[in-house]
């Protein structure tokens, strides 16, 4: 993924000040031009931030006047898209919500659907739900009719409980549901994008809410397009690494009667950096076919002493009875960025269909020093 630097930088700020200077000639930007020197080390929403506070430093005056200037500018003949478009929709809303008018606040949900097309809209309509969110999901109910895709997804990504790079909006999080008619209104939509969207706020909700997700994926499933079960999986995805049954049993993975004979390690001890080799054989000893949900689940060692989970898929399987698979895995713990590994006491588990097996423990070595 690229750094924030590669994505709003010095050149995004010279853009973004040609773009309103040439939209606005009774306006020269000073704010904006010198914004450019200062984006240094800010992440990439800090870097937003900084160049719509700038912007509206640039634009003094009402709510009307900024959105007519960013109108312009839209239409104009200086470039208007890509990273540049976050700071500006920022700006809009949070200009609207200065004001404080029903009118700025209705117009500024109607210009970021307008600009969403041209990157996205998400993050700034938070600032907008975050000030009204009846007001402001009544209005995304009509994005979710939209002819335009970006919209329709806009009603989906930008009302998500966890939307990535975003504020939180407290009042989605404390009404459970509040946003399940928006994505009632699109789980069957013909984009793959936005029901890519809608798959990704479900499972946003299952962190808090897992049997709303679930009474809502049945729901869809009851009444589904051909896409739908491909969607529900996805949404699930949080809800079947963590075992719940209920999504377990929507999905066909109810219980079984098995034996499970491992996880058997090939090592006790791993060295830093590298890999544990576990087996295990699933047998199905009841008398009906068993269809299996297979995950492994890493104990992880903590700076603290304690321990945190991480599932990983195995596999799926439909076994008859007396079948019976063998599994096999290797698991490496060479470093990366997104974890950090401590010496000590760690461990693997399977779940199978939510249940779990006793852990095989081993013991991962400190790092060597050189």
């Amino acid at each position: 993924m690229p750094f924030a630097d590669e994505l709003i930088s010095d050149r995004t700020a010279q853009a973004l000040a040609r773009a309103i200077g040439a939209a606005a000639p009774d306006a020269v930007p000073h704010a904006l031009p010198a914004a450019a020197g200062r984006l240094g080390d800010l992440s990439l929403r800090e870097r937003a931030d900084l160049l719509r506070d700038a912007l509206l430093t640039d634009l003094p005056g009402d709510y009307a006047r900024l959105a007519r200037v960013v109108r312009a500018a839209r239409d104009g003949a200086e470039p208007f898209g890509g990273w540049l478009v976050w700071p500006v929709t920022s700006a809009v809303a949070t200009r609207a919500v200065e004001e404080g008018t029903d009118a700025a606040f209705d117009d500024a949900m109607a210009l970021l659907a307008e600009l969403t097309g041209r990157l996205t809209a998400e993050f700034a309509v938070r600032t907008l739900l975050r000030h009204d969110l009846d007001r402001a999901l009544a209005t995304a109910a009509t994005w979710a009719a939209s002819d335009d895709v970006d919209v329709r997804r806009l009603a989906s990504e930008g009302t998500r409980p966890y939307l990535p790079w975003s504020v939180r909006v407290p009042e989605i999080l404390a009404r459970p549901g509040v946003t399940v008619p928006v994505l009632d209104a699109l789980y069957r939509d013909e984009s793959e994008y936005v029901r890519r969207s809608v798959a990704n706020h479900l499972n946003d909700l299952s962190r808090d809410h897992p049997e709303l997700v679930v009474a809502t994926a049945a729901r869809w499933l009851a009444d589904p397009a051909p896409t739908t079960p491909g969607l529900v999986r996805h949404a699930l995805r949080t809800l079947i690494k963590r075992g719940d049954p209920g999504a377990l049993a929507l999905l066909g993975f109810g219980p079984a009667t098995l034996e499970i004979d491992g996880p058997l390690l090939d090592v006790a001890r791993v060295p830093f950096g590298g890999t544990v080799r576990f087996t295990a054989a699933v047998r199905n000893v009841g008398a009906d076919e068993a269809r299996l949900s297979i995950d492994y689940v890493v104990h992880h060692q903590k700076a603290n002493g304690s321990q945190t989970t991480k599932t990983f898929k195995l596999t799926t399987r439909t076994l008859a009875p007396g079948e019976q698979v063998e599994l096999s895995r290797e698991h490496s713990f060479r470093p990366i960025t997104t974890r950090r590994y401590y010496p000590g006491p760690h461990a693997v588990t399977l779940q199978v269909n939510g249940v779990v097996t006793d852990p095989a423990v081993f013991e991962l070595d400190a790092p060597s020093v050189d």
